[in-house]
């Protein structure tokens, strides 16, 4: 199965580019079967120079350490952590930790309450570049896609392009 790139809008209309293959490593952990557990791990990839499109080039994928269920996602930090920080310094600066992303055993999915939790601790207490962190969530047949923003805590749908 051949995937294409995803691209979403921002609320400031620059974008956000998915990269096919980390596209297609997260829809590899789709929940569509009854016994599948939730995935998930964090986005890796740029800022664009001169403009404020971004781009997901990389993903982490599920870890020995995380914490899966049917309904829950909980990701090992220091493990992700660590590829972060590898993948940081290969990159000499450039490869940036851009935000989460999870799966959902639903259609076209939505954030719980507790991915908004969640996703407000993480702007208030994550170090990362920029004035935003992504969170995407991968359903059974639609990826959905949301902003925090640092300043605020707000978070906003992001809309597909």
């Amino acid at each position: 199965m051949t995937v294409a790139s995803h691209v979403f809008q921002r609320a400031s209309g620059a974008r956000v580019k998915v990269d096919a293959e980390a596209l297609a490593r997260m829809l590899g952990f789709r929940q569509i079967a009854a016994h599948h557990v939730e995935a998930g791990g964090v986005l890796l990839g740029r800022h664009l120079m001169a403009c404020e499109d971004v781009v997901i080039d990389e993903v982490t994928l599920p870890m020995s350490g995380d914490r899966r269920s049917r309904l829950r996602f909980h990701r090992a930090r220091e493990q992700h952590q660590q590829a972060i920080d590898t993948r940081w310094q290969e990159s000499q600066g450039t490869c940036l930790y851009l935000g989460e992303w999870h799966t959902h055993p639903e259609l076209c999915p939505t954030p719980s309450r507790v991915d908004i939790d969640d996703w407000s601790r993480r702007l208030r207490e994550d170090q990362f570049e920029g004035e935003s962190l992504l969170f995407l969530i991968v359903g059974t047949h639609a990826v959905g896609a949301w902003e925090g923003l640092r300043n605020s805590g707000e978070i906003q749908p992001l809309r597909p392009l």
